[in-house]
């Protein structure tokens, strides 16, 4: 999330990405970017979009029924032995939904400078979290203190210059002027550390959130989670903290604002080192950014959480029985009402182990951000976690200049060398790559039904008959929409092309039949796409014709996130797919569903030999559906991902969220589909 006026702005993420890669191959630009799909018009007719909200209420309905089921197993507890088991159980669901601990490396610590001030000093540092993977942080270190003192990790939020921001700067320094040895440091893609960079080592992706989008999505491909990985460096960061003589092991808190929030949020559920925490500026519910069109980074968004039953205040529960203050702010998007239920639900735990002193909140009257408020109300906690009185130190911060912090000459840990995380995706999907074996067809059905999360059994389709409108400037003139439920609150929108008018259920008496799958918008493709439009048949006697539209685009594109946010990294396509993850409903998965139900829909009207055509977004859909259908006898794909693997090994990639499967490519890959395609239909990737 943007956190203050040196981060990225939403009218910055209105601007589209460059370049693009599928299946290795380049593909035309105008496919992927803000075009006559993306802005809704044909000419000058306005693209059929009837269902705008339809995404965004399914979504609300669903994570309220998982989210409240949680709510309702918190509210249970009764007894100091409830809330044990709770807090061992919670921990062990955090730990599944962030994935095991890689291996602990050296981390071939180095300091690279030194700043020697009025009181304390800091130290340039660099590191490794993994092996070749940087991180530069600024070591603050008391000198007019006696040894050992109390650490504190500070993590950041999104600025563009990490730790030499000046409100990370102003919480590091004040800690330190009150005797903390404090590390902070800078983020994946933020300050020192940015992963794509040009020969001028400036981000050729975008710094903070676009970067973490970038990095993460692509990740999710290989089973891994940024949040992991930065919440990772956050962890060493506490390994070298610990080695300083300096620090007592006794008394290390963490915190941080936003993004930095997010963060101690995390690692307070992922390392039991910590006594004592204080996030700021994150701390809400799930339910309520979802509610509030809030999109939220890929870090942000533990994958399974929410099927698992993991919140914020999850990760805050599992710190317990050690001191938490959860910072908010009136007036930040991260809803304040939310911020106060997680209170309350962390209360109650604490006060069932017999410790509610050790929780507290606090809410700023001002907006989003760490502000002097915030800082004086971490400062206090920290100072009563353990048992010292200090005056406030904020009237002696006296910023340095971003340069004066840096740990590398040039800027950036590129130009020594560092590896990034898409090196460590490419050489997991490599390492996958070698690792799997060819699958009987069975068998590759049964693990990408796993990994789509489709339902084992499904309900013959209900649908409704909308009145026609007038003529679209299809192939043929006359038009009939029928709205499929694919499932309780989503739907599917087909159009049934005619030369005549025609109000009530499909005719039975043409068995063949086409059905396309649009990319964007079945409605505007048909009008202004000419390769769609020979796909439709001359003769709609012999061969009846069909268009769809799957959940989240077209008829059902969400009008969420902001305005024309549909195509942007940070817009609705992208808050759906996050969501889906979070819910283990990867959202490709749905639309899968939503082309399997059509075409039960189609068998059912008495079409006996279907061949279903789709291109782009639409293709992915549309290929693992036909897996499961026999009545289907042909496919042609046009602009179609050829493998996953192609966008793991691709520095440059493209392919929305919404299309990928996390952590399929452990077992299969996409040719591994299309190969029992050719085995079994008439298949064509054009």
């Amino acid at each position: 999330m943007s956190t203050k006026s040196n981060s990225i702005s939403r009218r910055q993420w209105a601007k589209s990405t460059a370049g693009l890669v599928v299946g290795g191959a380049s593909v035309s630009r105008s496919l992927w970017t803000p075009s006559l799909w993306g802005q809704g018009a044909v000419g000058e007719r306005q693209s059929l979009n009837r269902f705008p909200r339809m995404v965004q209420e399914f979504y609300v309905r669903r994570v309220r029924e998982e989210t409240g089921k949680s709510d309702k197993i918190r509210a249970s507890l009764q007894s100091k032995s409830d809330a044990e088991l709770y807090v061992k159980t919670i921990r062990h669901h955090i730990r599944a939904s962030f994935g095991p601990e890689p291996e602990r490396t050296p981390l071939n610590a180095r300091i690279t400078g030194v700043l020697e001030r009025d009181g304390y000093r800091v130290e340039k540092l660099i590191f490794e979290s993994r092996p070749g993977f940087l991180v530069t942080a600024n070591l603050y270190v008391p000198t007019q203190h006696d040894k050992p003192m109390p650490g504190v990790i500070g993590t950041c939020g999104h600025s563009s210059n990490g730790k030499a921001e000046a409100a990370y700067q102003s919480f590091s320094q004040g800690l330190a002027r009150m005797g903390y040895v404090v590390l902070i440091y800078d983020p994946i893609g933020q300050g020192e550390r940015l992963q794509y960079v040009n020969d001028d080592l400036k981000s050729t992706v975008g710094v903070g959130v676009r970067e973490h989008l970038y990095a993460g999505n692509q990740q999710f491909l290989v089973d891994e989670f940024i949040g992991a990985w930065r919440a990772w460096d956050g962890i060493r960061a506490l390994d070298y903290l610990l080695t300083r003589e300096e620090v007592d092991p006794n008394h290390i808190g963490v915190t941080g604002n936003s993004g930095g929030g997010t963060m101690t949020t995390w690692l307070c559920g992922l390392e039991s080192r910590w006594t004592m925490a204080a996030p700021s500026c994150f701390v809400t519910t799930l339910r309520r950014n979802l509610e509030n069109e809030l999109p939220a980074d890929t870090e942000q968004c533990p994958p399974r959480c929410i099927d698992l039953g993991v919140d914020h205040v999850d990760c805050l529960i599992a710190m317990a029985p050690k001191p938490v203050v959860i910072l908010a702010k009136e007036k930040d998007y991260f809803d304040v009402r939310g911020a106060h239920q997680a209170f309350e639900q962390l209360k109650h735990v604490y006060r069932l182990l017999g410790v509610e002193h050790q929780v507290q909140f606090f809410v700023g009257p001002t907006y989003h951000g760490f502000s002097q408020e915030n800082r004086e109300a971490m400062y206090q906690w920290f100072n009563r976690a353990i048992g010292i009185q200090k005056d406030s130190p904020e009237t002696h911060i006296k910023l340095e200049k971003d340069q004066d912090l840096q740990c590398v000459e040039s800027g950036q840990v590129a130009s020594l060398g560092s590896r990034t995380v898409f090196d460590f995706t490419s050489d997991k999907a490599l390492d996958f790559k070698k690792q799997r074996s060819e699958l009987a067809a069975k068998t590759i059905r049964q693990k990408l039904a796993d990994y789509l999360a489709l339902p084992a059994k499904r309900v013959a389709p209900y649908y409704r008959i909308l009145r026609p409108r007038g003529s679209r400037g299809y192939p043929h003139p006359h038009v009939t929409t029928y709205v499929i439920e694919s499932e309780p609150g989503a739907q599917a929108v087909v159009y049934r092309l005619g030369q005549e008018q025609h109000y009530s259920r499909p005719k039975t008496e043409v068995k063949d039949a086409v059905l396309y799958v649009s990319h964007h918008s079945a409605d505007a493709e048909l009008q202004a796409d000419e390769w769609v439009r020979r796909q439709v048949p001359s003769d709609l006697s012999q061969k009846a014709f069909y268009a769809c539209d799957v959940r989240g685009v077209g008829e059902s594109k969400p009008d969420t996130c902001g305005e024309n946010s549909f195509l942007q990294p940070y817009g609705n396509d992208y808050f759906y797919a996050i969501h889906g993850i979070m819910l283990n409903r990867p959202y490709v998965g749905q639309k899968t569903l939503d082309v399997l139900q059509v075409l039960k829909w189609l068998e059912q009207a008495g079409h006996e030999r279907i061949h279903v055509v789709a291109k782009g977004w639409g293709t992915l859909p549309a290929a693992f559906a036909v897996l499961y259908n026999e009545t289907v006898t042909s496919i042609t794909l046009k602009d179609g991902l050829e493998s996953f693997h192609s966008i793991a090994t691709s520095k440059e990639y493209n392919w929305p969220l919404s299309g990928f499967v996390p952590g399929m490519l452990k077992e299969l890959d996409l040719p591994d589909c299309y190969t029992l395609l050719k085995a079994e239909k008439d298949f064509r990737m054009v």
